[in-house]
Formats: C-alpha cells, structure tokens, sequence
C-alpha cells in the first residue's frame, strides 16, 4: 500500500475487511468501560466511545471509515452489512472482542496499546495514500481525526497499565495481552496478504475485485 503497488479491488478489499474491525471497536471499549468499578476510568475510557461512534452531531471513526469505503468505489452497505469479509477477519476480530470479554480487566486494557504504535504509521499512510491514490481522497477524514485521538489514547492506556501492574506476574500479563492484540492484527493482515495479493485465492464467499466493475 505505501508503495503504491495495490489495485483499487485491493484497496477496496483493505477497506471492507477494515471495516469490520473499526466497527467493532466501539462494541469493545464498551465491554472494557462496562468491567471497571473505577468511575474515574469509565470517565476517560468512554472518550473512545464518542470518537468512533460520534455524539449525534459529529460523525464518529466508524462514519468516517464508511466514507472511506465509499471512496474506494464500494458501497457502504456492504461494508454495513459485513457482505465478502474474509473468514479470517470475522474470526480476529470477534476473537479481540471475546479477549477483552473474558480476560482479567488488566489485559483487556493493556491489548489497546498498539495504538502506541499508530500516530507514526497513521501520518505516513495519509501521505501515501494522497500521493498514490488521490481517489481517495475523500475518505481520509478518519485518519486526520486519529492522528490525536490514539496518542491521547495511549497515554492513558499505558499510564493506567503501569500504576496498575505492580507485580511481575502482572506486568508480565500485560505484555502478554498485548502481544496478543499484535497478533490478531497479524492474522488479519496475513489473510488480506493469502487472499489478495500473493497468491491472491479469495475464499468462497468472499470479496473478489474481479466482480466488481471499475
């Protein structure tokens, strides 16, 4: 992608899989919102709520990815509707969501933490995807708006993961939990990988650019 290298199907074909997760982001902040007694917490972690589902008057990440979708060429709704999402990218994150479920709350914090990773990679996708697919342009609202909702994120995130993990079999979990979370993430890029560019074999059932008129 940051090369340039990818067809619009495989862009369409990131951001529909994509979506899936960004959708199910705000379902996860919730049940990690929902398993803390500390009403300090619950204040902070509900920011994250509004950011990807909005407040009524402004649109929220998960909006903003829609938009992103559509950019792409494809249809919102069957980014809504889930229609030609890899197996792989249902199971991942269905199996993030069911990680923060049933997980000590500790980990389900800690697994946010990749975000410590996003403001530089958020900055260099914007500029590459401006200088290899201007199409886009109209849907790189959601990333401006990440560029400092995940830094503020993190910080707190990891604040929160230090006070709170006081012994080493703590701490230990923690980088555990998010290793984890890197791995989910992994396997969702992996399958994109299998599925779209080598050997590019899309499962039955799935999204396939050669379908869609371009």
């Amino acid at each position: 992608m940051h090369e340039g290298a990818l067809s619009r199907g495989q862009m369409q074909a990131w951001a529909l899989n994509r979506y899936y997760y960004q959708s199910h982001i705000p379902r996860k902040d919730a049940v990690v919102l929902s398993r803390s007694d500390d009403q300090g917490f619950r204040m902070a972690w509900r920011k994250r709520l509004i950011d990807h589902d909005g407040d009524g008057n402004r649109p929220g990440g998960v909006e903003k990815w829609l938009k992103l979708v559509e950019a792409t060429g494809l249809p919102r709704i069957q980014a809504v509707r889930g229609d030609g999402i890899l197996p792989a990218t249902r199971y991942a994150v269905d199996a993030y969501v069911q990680f923060v479920s049933t997980r000590p709350h500790l980990q389900a914090v800690a697994s946010s933490l990749t975000e410590l990773f996003s403001h530089k990679l958020i900055a260099l996708r914007m500029d590459r995807l401006r200088e290899f697919y201007p199409w886009m342009a109209s849907g790189l609202d959601y990333f401006t708006g990440r560029l400092t909702q995940a830094p503020e994120d993190a910080d707190f995130a990891l604040a929160w993961v230090v006070k709170h993990a006081r012994t080493r079999e703590e701490q230990d979990a923690a980088h555990a939990a998010l290793r984890a979370k890197c791995d989910i993430l992994w396997a969702m890029l992996d399958a994109l990988f299998f599925a779209y560019v080598n050997p590019a074999w899309p499962p039955p059932g799935a999204f396939h650019p050669n379908h869609v008129d371009l």
